[in-house]
């Protein structure tokens, strides 16, 4: 396994890592006691397979349903010093509800400690504050380094740009030595932050690069067809990786043989370049074909300020209609789509046909007057609700 240095954690760091989203039983927490048999040893033997791909970063959260109690079954019969365990707590008010939450986490893992813990969701001004102002959350995870239940400080993200960076350059309470964030081939406008942690020397940690990077594990034929002959997801490892500022991506694997795709893509990182950009190509002329732009996020810049927009998440709208559009990622686009309005800070905006039926063409245009498509917004967005529209979706975590 080809490893990277995880910023200033020091840490040599397996460029696949193990998300904890995929194999738990279910999303709501329960005892150990209520997991079937089956379920458990699918998560024990996925483990076990990751361990032995030389994939031993193990991440997790505390938000994931039971993902931690099950890892409490099989991390404490692994070498300790062989494995690098990462779990995530939310930023609360109160941050000694911060640090009950890790006392319970820690024992549900069944470790003496963590070597990174991140806070889970810096996703607005809000969650951003009661990380980082004084005697917050990030000064609680700091004093759990002081006791050595934990090795390094991170946090998560799902934020627009500005509030990552603001959460990258803060300096007090030591900062934070690592990120976990949203970036693949159909999502770069984060890039900047992913430059910025490099500068302060932290780790960075792709989020969801095959379920959120696409839904890549049932991409659509012509999708395959654009990247071949690469899957979807090899290609979307590689272009990744061939970026040394990326350190590692998770693998949400659900079972062993999900490890299997991203284990072939190694051998190719050395000759990456060769596969990606004749790709890149192809897929830049199909979506210009269909859109009139190169990349699904081209007109994406200068929407995200929904004050103006009457609470359309117009960037994500039109994003996603470029991408069911250019690669025929509907699917995809439809279970992203739909979350709009359920989503909170993990997924800002409201419901888009309740929203667009409170605003008109008129506003849109004078809200964003400079914006190459303010013409067109209107009709975009009905497009793109018409096309993906349909019944709502919830995050994850809260499903049942």
């Amino acid at each position: 396994m080809i490893r990277r240095r995880f910023g200033r954690t020091e840490i040599m760091m397996p460029i696949f890592s193990t998300g904890g989203m995929q194999y738990q039983d279910g999303w709501k927490d329960k005892p150990l006691a209520e997991i079937p048999d089956a379920i458990q040893t699918n998560l024990n033997n996925t483990i076990l397979r990751s361990v032995e791909l030389g994939m031993n970063h193990i991440e997790t959260a505390r938000g994931y349903g039971p993902s931690e109690r099950q890892l409490g079954v099989i991390l404490p019969t692994l070498p300790r010093d062989e494995i690098i365990v990462q779990t995530k707590i939310g930023p609360e008010e109160d941050p000694a509800e911060f640090l009950a939450y890790f006392d319970e986490s820690l024992e549900r893992l069944q470790l003496d400690h963590v070597d990174l813990l991140g806070i889970h969701g810096i996703n607005n001004e809000e969650t951003l504050q009661r990380a980082i102002r004084p005697g917050g959350c990030l000064a609680a995870a700091r004093s759990l380094v002081q006791e050595g239940r934990v090795k390094h400080v991170g946090f998560s993200t799902h934020a627009p740009l500005d509030i990552i960076l603001r959460a990258i350059n803060h300096d007090a309470d030591g900062g934070f030595d690592y990120v976990n964030l949203h970036w693949y081939y159909i999502f770069q406008r984060n890039w900047p932050a992913v430059l910025a942690a490099n500068e302060q020397d932290m780790g960075v940690f792709i989020i969801s690069p095959n379920d959120k990077g696409g839904k890549l594990y049932a991409p659509p034929t012509k999708l395959v067809n654009l990247t071949g002959p690469l899957h979807p997801m090899a290609f979307n490892d590689l272009f990744c990786l061939s970026h040394p500022e990326v350190h590692t991506l998770s693998c949400g694997a659900s079972k062993p043989s999900d490890f299997d795709i991203h284990v072939e893509s190694i051998p190719l990182l050395d000759c990456a370049d060769s596969f990606v950009e004749p790709i890149i190509s192809r897929l830049e002329n199909a979506m210009y074909e269909a859109n009139g732009v190169r990349h699904p996020e081209e007109f994406s810049p200068g929407l995200l300020d929904m004050e103006k927009t009457d609470g359309l998440n117009l960037e994500i709208m039109l994003w996603l209609r470029h991408l069911a559009l250019g690669w025929d990622m509907t699917e995809y686009g439809k279970m992203r789509f739909n979350l709009l309005g359920n989503g909170g800070h993990w997924f800002p905006g409201g419901k888009p046909q309740e929203t667009l039926d409170k605003t008109s063409a008129d506003r849109l245009r004078a809200a964003v007057p400079d914006h190459p498509q303010a013409d067109k917004l209107y009709e975009l967005a009905v497009h793109a609700t018409e096309l993906l529209g349909g019944e709502e979706v919830k995050r994850q975590s809260e499903s049942d």
